[in-house]
């Protein structure tokens, strides 16, 4: 099973440029997972024509917040995701998600608008980074967790 994985995409409308994303990127997945920060619903109903997963994030609206929770646990292809966004200063931010969740193989988080893709006690820490962010002069870029005996995290930088 291929898993893609957005975060922090800060749109405040669907554009042309993130649907080229996920049709050059995500086609083949057969999951989405968003960890947050859509920042307009109509993104939320996109990604939903799939089998999609999301929870809101600190800077979406109440629109968005009405539709998703701000963590979740998903159970796929043998494996327990816990999914949240994340808040506060990006230096300790996966200390303060670990508790949120009891009995994941991986946490698959955002907020801080970096990468990551590790192990640790345990456990797959896995953020997206920003597929379209703030600024250009942010690295850009999205995940994919592929789902067989083990799972597989790949970072994959947009151009």
């Amino acid at each position: 099973m291929k898993i893609g994985i957005l975060s922090d995409t800060h749109l405040p409308r669907l554009t042309a440029n993130f649907r080229d994303i996920c049709d050059r990127y995500l086609s083949d997945a057969e999951v989405i997972f968003h960890a947050g920060d859509f920042t307009s619903a109509e993104v939320v109903t996109f990604l939903s024509a799939k089998a999609f997963y999301g929870v809101s994030g600190n800077m979406d609206p109440v629109e968005v917040k009405a539709l998703l929770s701000d963590k979740r646990v998903i159970e796929l292809g043998g494996y327990r995701f816990g999914l949240i966004h994340g808040w506060g200063s990006s230096n300790g931010l996966e200390e303060r998600l670990r508790p949120q969740f009891q009995d994941v193989d991986v946490i698959v988080y955002g907020h801080s608008h970096r990468a990551a893709n590790h192990v640790r006690d345990g456990i797959l820490f896995f953020n997206p980074g920003t597929a379209t962010g703030f600024s250009s002069s942010e690295t850009h870029s999205i995940g994919l967790l592929e789902c067989g005996d083990k799972i597989k995290g790949t970072i994959l930088d947009i151009d």
